[in-house]
């Protein structure tokens, strides 16, 4: 892989998705990659039924809490100089879909296995399911408890 090899990780909170990014930290180290971790945000689902509308403002802003989720799981999970460059991107919609979007002209995506939401005991979440399923790129999917090593 050449110097300008982009590893897209999904990063949504979860201790999955933390040693889904360290992987590909640890990848992009072994090949002179970067990083570009993802997350995704939505409006919650009851919003907008019922009559009650999308809260604006002050009372609900997900763009926000999102990249706020993000930039702390990027520090607690690789540190402040993680020794390669690392972009992080918020962007609107489901989880699945904003990784298929991002990993377009990646050379790899990495997502954990069990992201928040997830139940216990299911190998493949839906997320990391319906990503191996359609990406335009090959995908890691990091198993919670795997060695950290690519």
């Amino acid at each position: 892989m050449s110097a300008n090899t982009r590893i897209v990780v999904g990063v949504d909170g979860s201790p999955a998705s933390e040693q889904a990014l360290r992987w590909a930290v640890d990848y992009a180290k072994a090949v002179g990659g970067t990083v570009d971790a993802v997350t995704a945000w939505e409006y919650p689902a009851f919003y907008g039924w019922g009559g009650t509308a999308v809260p604006t403002g002050e009372s609900l802003n997900p763009e926000e809490l999102a990249g706020q989720t993000l930039a702390e799981s990027v520090a607690k999970a690789v540190g402040t100089d993680p020794g390669v460059p690392i972009s992080e991107s918020v962007m609107p919609g489901n989880a699945a879909g904003a990784l298929l979007q991002a990993a377009k002209g990646a050379a790899l995506l990495v997502v954990g296995s069990r992201g928040l939401g997830g139940f216990s005991g299911v190998l493949l979440g839906s997320v990391s399911r319906h990503v191996t399923e359609h990406a335009p790129c090959p995908v890691v999917v990091v198993r919670e408890g795997q060695v950290e090593a690519p």
